[in-house]
C-alpha cells in the first residue's frame, strides 16, 4: 500500500477549530497494491469535515450507521460532517486511489452551502488530473510548512470546491436550474411506491421532463440510474424482511412488489450472490452460534 499524508503541527488528533472561518487539518492518498482490505469504522464520526476524492477504482461506504453498502467509483467525492458515523472499506482488488482531506473553522456549513455542496454525501465531481494536483499540493504544502501554508491550503481547498461547482453547473442544463429538487422528489415518490409498478417513461413524462434527461441528473445525483436505484430499494427491503420476519418467501416477492417469486428469487441471487433461502439460513447460523453476552 502506498500512502502520503501530512498533519497539521504534526498531530493526528481530531480537532474542532473555531478561530478562523477554515482550517485544513490533515490531508493525504492511499493507493491499494498489496494489502487486500483497509477499512475504516468511527461510529461517533470526527469533530471536523472530511472530504474523499475516489480517484481510482472504487469504495464502499455504509452510511448512516446503515449496513446497507453504498458503492462509490471513480470520479465521486464523499463528504463527511462532524459528529457523522463513518464506515467504509477500500480493497486491493478494486485498485482503489482515494485522496482525502479534513478541515474545520467557525464558517465552513455556510462556505459549503456556497459552492453548492448540500446535504448530500455523495458527488459527482468526473476525473481528471486537477483534482489530484490540488491534493497533492495540498499535502506537500502541509509537510513544508512554508511562510503562509495556511493560506495556501485554503486556497486549494477551495480551488477544489469552485471545480465542483463549476462541474455542477456545468452538468445541468441552464433551463433545468431546479434538476436536483426534481432528483429529490423522484427519490422520494421511488421509496414510497417501490413496491409499485413504476415505468420511467411514464415517469419522466408526467413530470415534464425527458425520459434521457432524468437519467442523466438522476444518475449525476445518486450515481446509479433510476431502475437501479428501485431495485436496490427492493433488496434492500427484502433482506430486512428475511432478517426481522416469518414471511416465506412467496410473501416477501409480493410485499417488495414482484408477483412472480421465482424471478424475485433469480433477481435477489444475482444481486446478493446468493439465493434468498440461502440468505435466510446464514442469518439464522449467524444468530444461533453467536456468543451470548
Amino acid at each position: 500500500m502506498y500512502t502520503n499524508n501530512a498533519y497539521l503541527n504534526n498531530s493526528t488528533i481530531d480537532r474542532k477549530d473555531k478561530s478562523k472561518p477554515l482550517v485544513i487539518t490533515m490531508c493525504g492518498t492511499y493507493k491499494l497494491y498489496t494489502r487486500p482490505k483497509l477499512p475504516t469504522w468511527r461510529p461517533r464520526g470526527r469533530l471536523d469535515f472530511q472530504l474523499l476524492y475516489i480517484a481510482a477504482g472504487k469504495a464502499h461506504f455504509h452510511f448512516d450507521n446503515n449496513d446497507e453498502e453504498t458503492i462509490v467509483h471513480a470520479g465521486h467525492m464523499v463528504l463527511y460532517r462532524p459528529k457523522e458515523p463513518q464506515k467504509y472499506e477500500y480493497y486491493a482488488k478494486d485498485q482503489t486511489e482515494v485522496y482525502w482531506v479534513h478541515f474545520t473553522g467557525n464558517n465552513v456549513t455556510n462556505l459549503l452551502r456556497s459552492y453548492g455542496l448540500t446535504n448530500k454525501k455523495v458527488f459527482h465531481c468526473g476525473s481528471g488530473a486537477e483534482y489530484q494536483n490540488l491534493f497533492c499540493s495540498m499535502i506537500k504544502e502541509l509537510q513544508m510548512c512554508q511562510d503562509g501554508y495556511e493560506e495556501m491550503l485554503e486556497i486549494y481547498l477551495r480551488q477544489i470546491f469552485i471545480r465542483l461547482q463549476r462541474h455542477f453547473k456545468s452538468s445541468l442544463n441552464s433551463d433545468n436550474s431546479h434538476a436536483f429538487e426534481e432528483i429529490d422528489n423522484a427519490i422520494s415518490y421511488f421509496c414510497e411506491h417501490y413496491n409499485e409498478p413504476i415505468n420511467i417513461d411514464d415517469y419522466a413524462k408526467e413530470n415534464h421532463f425527458s425520459t434521457s434527461w432524468f437519467i442523466r441528473n438522476f444518475k449525476l445525483y445518486t450515481g446509479i440510474t433510476p431502475k437501479q436505484y428501485i431495485l436496490k430499494k427492493r433488496i434492500y427491503n427484502a433482506e430486512a424482511l428475511l432478517q426481522n420476519t416469518q414471511y416465506n418467501i412467496n410473501e416477501i416477492a409480493q410485499i417488495i412488489g414482484y408477483d412472480n417469486p421465482l424471478y424475485f428469487s433469480r433477481v435477489f441471487q444475482k444481486t446478493k450472490g446468493i439465493s434468498p433461502s440461502e440468505y435466510r439460513k446464514n442469518i439464522s447460523q449467524r444468530v444461533f452460534n453467536s456468543p451470548s453476552l
